[in-house]
């Protein structure tokens, strides 16, 4: 179980090595909503996207056998660059499976920071049997992307700035894909601000979170087809337990909506959002009756897009 002093620890230990992210507002959006959104820009996190925070939690709680060893995960996506990013940051070898047709721009960001990519076929078993390889061979410790507690706790670390910044917080959104971020939001939200209805936001063609959530049983997942590529990992079963306890609804919405929604906030704020960080307004927007008049956080979860 993670506890109010875990949250405060790893607020503590990644002090002053990620970045306290801005909230910005928007008259536009408050308009157009009917509330009064704060939006946590997670796009400006070193690495560009949230991950960071539960990336370096991880490496730091590493013992000194661990770091000799180095830390390993498979990922084509913002988790590979944070944990190739934090290991960096602590001197710390790090080993990256990626899919062989991972994006370039990703390839050569994990290079940037000094991993070690290992490339494999575009499956999850092909990704799996390469980190048992790596594994084997190197004596890494594999820090996973979202169901590991001391991920979860990193991202918990999200809303606890949050909740410092503003009082009375009705409502907090936040994409979920594996649930690293909506469990650790969840849980911030219990401990710092137990007012707070945390939602989970998810694409109707990514929607597992959304079954587990209504039927109670983990649910597999769909086919990785959605535009927002940072949500269409399964919901991890740590995770699931914390969500169940502590989010009040996980709400949808469509292809169409999360891309005039992103769309929308490049044109409007004037910030560059990925698909994945543009679902939390979408699901506002689709669905604003319980939230006019509220004060309502969203959380923006990255910035990694090919332009």
């Amino acid at each position: 179980m993670i506890i109010l002093s875990d949250i405060n620890e790893a607020a503590e230990r990644l002090l002053g090595h990620v970045h306290t992210t801005p909230i910005l507002t928007s008259k536009y959006f408050n308009l157009l909503s009917g509330a009064e959104l704060f939006f946590k820009c997670e796009n400006f996190q070193k690495t560009g996207s949230f991950k960071a925070r539960g990336a370096l939690n991880s490496v730091l709680n590493l013992n000194a056998t661990q770091r000799k060893n180095g830390v390993t995960t498979h990922s084509s996506g913002n988790h590979g660059q944070a944990l190739a990013w934090a290991a960096a940051q602590q001197n710390v070898k790090a080993y990256i499976v990626m899919p062989k047709n991972s994006p370039q721009v990703k390839v050569d960001a994990v290079k940037g920071y000094g991993a070690q990519i290992i490339f494999c076929e575009n499956t999850l078993q092909a990704r799996e049997d390469s980190l048992a390889q790596v594994m084997e061979n190197t004596k890494a410790t594999f820090c996973p992307p979202y169901n590991y507690k001391p991920t979860i706790e990193g991202q918990a670390t999200c809303a606890y700035e949050i909740f410092e910044d503003i009082n009375e917080l009705e409502f907090l959104l936040t994409p979920v894909g594996g649930g690293g971020l909506l469990a650790g939001s969840a849980l911030s939200a219990h401990y710092f601000s137990p007012n707070t209805q945390v939602i989970g936001c998810e694409p109707e063609l990514a929607k597992d979170a959304f079954l587990s959530f209504k039927t109670g049983t983990l649910q597999p997942p769909l086919p990785p087809v959605t535009i927002a590529d940072g949500l269409r990992t399964s919901l991890g079963p740590i995770n699931f337990g914390y969500i169940q306890n502590h989010v009040s609804d996980i709400l949808l919405c469509s292809e169409e909506e999360i891309k005039n929604t992103q769309r929308l906030i490049w044109q409007r704020m004037k910030i560059i959002v990925e698909p994945s960080s543009a679902v939390p307004l979408a699901c506002v927007l689709k669905n604003p009756k319980p939230f006019v008049g509220k004060k309502v956080g969203i959380v923006l979860s990255g910035g990694n897009v090919d332009i």
